[in-house]
């Protein structure tokens, strides 16, 4: 009497013999697919940790569309706020060069520093949802108003210019 485990066994057994003989050809040891080697298995695994270290060592930049379909990193947020706080500060300085030279050495150290603090909060007041161009302008007032001898009239001129070409670099950055 057959055991019913072995009788599968078997039955693949005899069906194996009779498809080599049908055949005439027994199988070729060189076609006979083989499981992978015991030692290759961890080197990929290596390889693989190798990669995903390296991936995490490397923050992923948001890619955005350049030219011909081409991509290319997004600059961080961080990028644009710098970016745009030294356009600010271009805006600021032109055309003042010649007064701030005329300025003693300490006026010169306030106006900078003040200056400075004016692009800060400027580049703060821009960021938000609303921008007042009236707190921009009398940001940039009372910096020019550290100008010695400044006439009044220049100095709200030049405030509201300021504060327009300031505001139209709002959009760029």
């Amino acid at each position: 009497m057959l055991n019913s485990m072995t009788e599968p066994k078997s039955v693949e057994k005899i069906a194996k013999i009779a498809l080599d003989k049908f055949s005439g050809q027994a199988e070729d040891p060189a076609k006979v697919e083989r499981p992978l080697a015991p030692e290759a298995k961890p080197e990929i695994a290596v390889q693989d940790s190798v990669r995903a270290e390296r991936a995490l060592e490397k923050p992923a930049k948001p890619l955005e569309k350049s030219g011909e379909g081409q991509m290319t990193a997004a600059p961080s947020p961080a990028g644009y706020l710098q970016q745009r706080a030294i356009a600010i500060d271009d805006i600021l300085a032109e055309g003042l060069n010649d007064v701030f030279l005329k300025m003693p050495p300490a006026a010169q150290a306030e106006f900078k520093k003040k200056g400075e603090e004016t692009v800060v909060k400027i580049n703060g007041l821009l960021s938000q949802a609303r921008v007042k161009v009236n707190k921009i302008i009398d940001l940039i007032r009372r910096w020019l108003k550290l100008i010695p001898g400044v006439n009044r009239f220049f100095l709200e001129q030049e405030a509201k210019i300021k504060a327009d070409k300031i505001f139209k670099i709002r959009d760029k950055f």
